[in-house]
């Protein structure tokens, strides 16, 4: 009988007023990939928090290899061959690449051989497909090529053991299928791979075992041969969902959004994007697909005020906008939701109420330099009601909210604000499949009252379900346009990757 590599046995985990994990029994065998799935606030985090060390289980015992063994630490963890990329990124935004990479690194001597770890982290990223410049601080990058970073970390140290949350958030479909064959190749190796998603498409397809958690205990568990997906949807929320949203055609509105060879710089001096050209109607959602990294960011930044255009025009509504403070298309009608919830979209440590008014502190929720409390605590409790956000008090700071009430509460406060143009990007990446319904019905809810959307996604079939017509971005140049349902997975993908038929450079 095979040993398991990994066996977590009646693990409880109790915080004040929460049990998060409850009596839960996990068995990781090598050879296998292991699914785990779970809504937001089931437990998934805190179970493998604690197989990695990051906390210690209220009760219960972890086995590695059939022998006791107490984590007191990550690094011990990490010493036992775990290793977890993070839904919440674990890096250093003041160093480099490769000194987070050797940060972790338990086995080195006192003296970094900078030039044998950059080498190597190179390497790596070639091998697996995930490209990233060891030397580029990590404050310089974005979300998604800071997933890049922990994947590779992750590879760096060899784990036994592999957690992955959310992994092909970042990917094309091409490097999907590279890195599913990359996970399979670890497992053949005698690895456990844990693999978290939302994506049931790739759970069907990867999975040898599913172990389902609702409400911090174990639903259910599915082998290979068991999966059917109505069973593990009713297993993770306990009800049916409906994704088949009933979507109404565009209308051919006026003009809201135009851009005219749009050019900026990243954070980094480069050229970021590169003479990106498109417009957008009212009551239209613009969807832009591509590989976190190649301009999506800087694009929708140029659009809300927070980045210089070095070149082209804006034009909103008919007027020029180009290089206007953030304030003046604040009060044109341009909202803006960021892929940052916690850094740029919310102020983390402040309350539902403060968050709602930040936008508007200088308008209707003030007289003078006096907060008018009435209104704000009002215009707080009505967002929370009118978009279903769950938490403790509107007073407590939103990092204690889970990701899909913290998305919801900023794409609460932005629609709420009536806009003409909203930019949204990757408004439902680690959410879970709940969430993630409520989020895409706000979307073509304010589709339906004439608002211009501009949706950022890496889910293709996101921007299947939601999107009128789709751009594809590759190092910040548009490399093509289709109307979604002239869109093609393969072709889209390998627009995503810069390659082209015709070898052409893009819009």
């Amino acid at each position: 009988m095979v040993t398991p590599l990994i066996s977590m046995l009646g693990i409880t985990k109790r915080f004040p007023g929460v049990i998060a994990n409850n009596k839960i029994n996990l068995e990781l065998y090598p050879g296998e990939i292991h699914a785990l799935l779970g809504e937001n606030g089931s437990g998934k985090s805190t179970l493998m928090s604690i197989l990695t060390g990051l906390y210690q289980p209220t009760e219960g015992k972890i086995l590695v290899e059939g022998k006791e063994t107490q984590f007191s630490s990550p690094a011990d963890a990490i010493k036992n061959g775990i290793g977890m990329v993070h839904q919440h990124f674990k890096l250093i935004e003041s160093f480099t690449v490769a000194e987070n990479i050797a940060l972790s690194d338990t086995h080195g001597s006192f003296k970094l051989d900078t030039a044998q770890l950059e080498a190597d982290i190179a390497e790596l990223s070639s091998y697996y497909g995930l490209k990233i410049d060891p030397h580029a601080h990590v404050w310089q990058l974005g979300v998604g090529e800071k997933q890049r970073v922990e994947i590779l970390r992750m590879l760096y140290h060899k784990s036994k053991v592999l957690i992955l949350d959310e992994p092909t958030a970042v990917l094309t479909p091409q490097e999907t299928r590279e890195l599913f064959i990359n996970l399979r190749k670890m497992a053949d190796n005698g690895c456990a791979v844990v693999f978290i998603s939302h994506k049931l498409n790739e759970v069907e397809e990867l999975a040898d075992r599913i172990t389902v958690l609702r409400s911090g205990v174990v639903s259910g568990h599915m082998t290979k041969e068991e999966i059917n997906r109505a069973s593990l949807i009713k297993m993770m929320v306990g009800r049916e969902l409906n994704t088949n949203y009933d979507r109404k055609e565009s209308h051919s509105g006026d003009v809201v959004l135009k851009l005219e060879k749009i050019s900026a710089l990243g954070d980094m001096h480069t050229l970021a994007l590169d003479n990106v050209s498109f417009e957008i109607r009212a009551g239209e959602i613009y969807g832009i697909a591509g590989v976190s990294g190649n301009g999506q960011r800087e694009l929708a930044e140029v659009i809300a005020g927070m980045r210089l255009a070095m070149g082209g025009k804006m034009y909103f509504c008919g007027d020029d906008f180009t290089n206007k403070t953030p304030r003046e298309k604040i009060e044109a009608g341009i909202s803006y939701v960021p892929e940052d919830r916690l850094g740029t979209g919310l102020a983390p440590n402040l309350s539902s109420v403060d968050n709602i008014i930040l936008k508007e502190y200088n308008g209707r929720f003030a007289d003078g330099w006096r907060i008018k409390w009435q209104a704000a605590v009002s215009a707080a409790k009505h967002t929370v009601e009118e978009f279903d956000i769950k938490q403790g008090s509107i007073y407590q700071p939103v990092k204690m909210m889970s990701g899909g009430n913290i998305q919801k509460l900023l794409l609460g406060r932005e629609i709420a604000a009536k806009p003409k143009l909203m930019v949204v990007l990757y408004p439902v990446r680690g959410l879970d499949i709940g969430a993630i319904e409520a989020v895409h019905k706000l979307l073509l809810k304010l589709k339906e009252q004439n608002t211009a959307i501009l949706l950022v996604s890496e889910e293709l079939e996101e921007i299947a379900a939601l999107a009128d017509r789709v751009g594809v971005m590759f190092a910040g140049k548009l490399m093509g346009e289709f109307a979604v349902q002239d869109m093609d997975i393969e072709k889209i993908g390998a627009l995503m990757a810069g390659v082209t038929e015709d070898g052409g450079e893009g819009k």
